[in-house]
C-alpha cells in the first residue's frame, strides 16, 4: 500500500475539486436515487451504497479497485470458493517473505477479500432490486 502524507491527501482533494468530482458525484447520486425510487428500493439504501463507492474512490481506490476486479472475476466465474485467498496471493512476493510477514500478508489479504466480497454482495443486492 502506498504511504499517503497529509500533503499528498490535500493535493488529491484539491485535484478532485478542480476536476469537478463532487459535482459529478452529486449528479450521479441524483440519478441513482431516481432509479432506486422507480425500482422501489429505499432511497436511503441507495445513498448508503453510493456513499461507500465514493469513499473507496477518495481513499485511493486504484489498488483496491484492481483487487476488487480480481475478486469479482473469481466470484462471477466460480462463485464463493474455499481457496480464494490462495488464488489472490502473489506467489512470487509471498515466497520472499519471512514467516511473520507471511502471516501478516495473509491476514491483510483476507481482510481485503472480505471487504471486496461485502462490496460485491451489496452491488448484486442493489442491482437485483
Amino acid at each position: 500500500m502506498k504511504d499517503r502524507t497529509l500533503k499528498s491527501v490535500a493535493k488529491e482533494a484539491k485535484t478532485r475539486l478542480k476536476n469537478g468530482f463532487w459535482e459529478h458525484c452529486r449528479s450521479e447520486l441524483e440519478g441513482e436515487v431516481a432509479r432506486a425510487r422507480s425500482a422501489g428500493v429505499s432511497e436511503s439504501r441507495a445513498c448508503r451504497y453510493f456513499a461507500g463507492k465514493v469513499t473507496c474512490t477518495i481513499r485511493g481506490g486504484g489498488e483496491d479497485d484492481a483487487f476488487y476486479e480480481k475478486v469479482k472475476a473469481i466470484l462471477l466465474t466460480d462463485g464463493e470458493v474455499s481457496d480464494a485467498i490462495g488464488r489472490l496471493t502473489d506467489k512470487e512476493y509471498f515466497s520472499t517473505l519471512s514467516y511473520e510477514e507471511k502471516q501478516r500478508y495473509t491476514l491483510t489479504l483476507s481482510e481485503r477479500y472480505l471487504t471486496a466480497l461485502e462490496r460485491f454482495r451489496k452491488e448484486r443486492e442493489f442491482e437485483a432490486r
